[in-house]
């Protein structure tokens, strides 16, 4: 049997991970810091002849867990700035894969550099030691990329619903299919009431007493404004149940949904026919996993 790796994950198009946001780095560093710190004061995972050290062991340690959380900072920082200027939004688990690997190396470098800092080492500037720092690194660092990989996803999971990692778009159900497409919605004034192809709408969004309608027609999105307010709206297409309130100001077509991200703070929802980001707040997010499940059960044969 021919041995077989499913790399197709590892290309999907993921969410820029929040983790190495600028707005979130100084909390990424710290984090790393500590933990690092408290591994090397807990565990001495590489053999340290105290004769060549230059300053207390402990200092030795301070200065090991803050070398890779400044360097993280300002690597990130770095890309964060050339995405920004080349307005680069993919982002994929190979991709950080690749970038955490070269994380890694320059970290080893800057662990090498520190060596005549740190010990009394005639040999400090030999290839050997710029090897052995760079293996180090890169052993230590796939550990706890990975440990804080993990812990994050417990944290998320617990914070929030773990479907959404496996959120699969939902296909048309056959109740929806035999209704018919074409609604004529009434509003408060009858010269604004209005006909309405269900199928071609996205999602609804509330301003005052009118709505802004946002409907796909192949690869054409249009948005239209009409005089009715989102409740007297959603009272209206009751019949499709495949319209769900997920905030306050916003009515999506979950068939339309191809992606979710977030946590049980909030959800955002995006569609394949625009970039628009739909919130789900955080009063809905049961709600709306509940009704994605009910949803998905009718879909499935």
């Amino acid at each position: 049997m021919p041995f077989y790796i499913n790399t197709e994950h590892l290309r999907n198009e993921i969410e820029y991970p929040r983790r190495y946001q600028s707005q979130n780095l100084i909390k990424s560093s710290i984090v790393v810091f500590l933990s690092i710190l408290l591994f090397l004061l807990a565990f001495k995972p590489f053999g340290v002849y105290d004769p060549e050290l230059r300053m207390h062991y402990f200092f030795i340690c301070f200065l090991h867990a803050l070398a890779p959380a400044v360097v993280l900072f300002i690597y990130f920082r770095t890309v964060n700035y050339f995405r920004i200027l080349k307005n680069k939004t993919e982002w994929t688990l190979l991709k950080e894969y690749i970038y955490i690997g070269f994380l890694l190396v320059f970290i080893g470098i800057t662990s090498f550099l520190m060596r005549d800092l740190l010990y009394t080492n005639s040999n400090n500037w030999s290839w050997n030691y710029l090897f052995e720092e760079i293996r180090n690194c890169l052993v230590a660092g796939i550990f706890f990329y990975f440990f804080l990989r993990l812990s994050s996803f417990y944290l998320e999971s617990k914070k929030g619903s773990p479907f959404i990692l496996q959120f699969i778009p939902l296909e048309v159900e056959p109740e929806k299919a035999a209704l018919i497409s074409d609604l004529f919605i009434s509003t408060q004034v009858k010269q604004d009431d209005f006909s309405l192809n269900v199928d071609q709408l996205l999602f609804a969004k509330a301003d005052g007493n009118y709505i802004e309608l946002t409907k796909s027609n192949g690869s054409q999105i249009t948005t239209e404004v009409k005089r009715i307010s989102l409740t007297q709206f959603e009272n209206q297409i009751t019949d499709y149940p495949h319209f769900f309130r997920c905030h306050r100001t916003y009515l999506v077509n979950m068939f339309k949904v191809e992606k979710v991200s977030g946590n049980s703070q909030g959800y955002v929802l995006s569609f394949s026919e625009t970039d628009v980001k739909i919130p789900v707040s955080r009063k809905q997010v049961d709600s709306f996993n509940d009704y994605y499940q009910e949803l998905r059960s009718k879909c499935i044969p």
